[in-house]
């Protein structure tokens, strides 16, 4: 297993620590950070995040420029970030920072782009992350970190939260839009 997806694989274990930092009645103080009111509990799993988030560019990066590009890397990846991701925005309901219908959203398009990914992998098609998939993760990525830091509908928090909701779907029509002849082979 090259570096890669060693990393790909820590973003992955890194999960359940990030989501044990809301559950831990000790973390549960509060804490002042860069002015704004958070907890112990969000700086915590703001660091774990970081991490992890740092993880999925030096596994691109890495990836990319030492050749070590695999299919696993290409499936792994992506649902990696899904992990990570899906983990803060329930989070984020349970807490009443994000409205569910926007998390319904999120988890609707990783849906239909992993449905989409497994059609064309039962014809041998490897449908790798495009540009608008890989901005939409940025901003999600960006959302997350600006809600740990300040769990409040502030405008940036919000301009981030409809910006990222907004790139998430336009990136999932784009997944179908340009893959639609899988469908149409099944």
């Amino acid at each position: 297993m090259n570096i890669a997806n060693k990393l790909t694989i820590l973003r992955i274990i890194l999960v359940p620590f990030f989501l044990l930092c809301f559950y831990l009645e000790a973390l549960a103080v509060p804490l002042q950070v860069a002015g704004f009111a958070t907890t112990y509990a969000n700086f915590v799993a703001f660091v774990i995040f970081v991490v992890a988030a740092t993880t999925d560019w030096l596994d691109g990066y890495l990836a990319r420029r030492l050749q070590l590009i695999s299919d696993f890397g290409k499936f792994m990846d992506p649902l990696a970030d899904k992990m990570l991701t899906t983990a803060a925005f329930l989070i984020f309901v349970d807490q009443g920072v994000l409205s569910g219908w926007i998390v319904f959203l999120i988890l609707a398009r990783e849906f239909v782009v992993s449905g989409l990914r497994m059609t064309a992998a039962s014809t041998g098609v490897v449908i790798a992350a495009g540009w608008s998939g890989k901005f939409k993760t940025v901003l999600q990525f960006l959302t997350v970190i600006a809600l740990l830091l300040h769990p409040e509908p502030t405008g940036v928090n919000l301009f981030l939260i409809y910006s990222m909701t907004i790139a998430t779907v336009a990136s999932g029509f784009e997944y179908v839009i340009k893959n639609i002849d899988v469908f149409k082979a099944n």
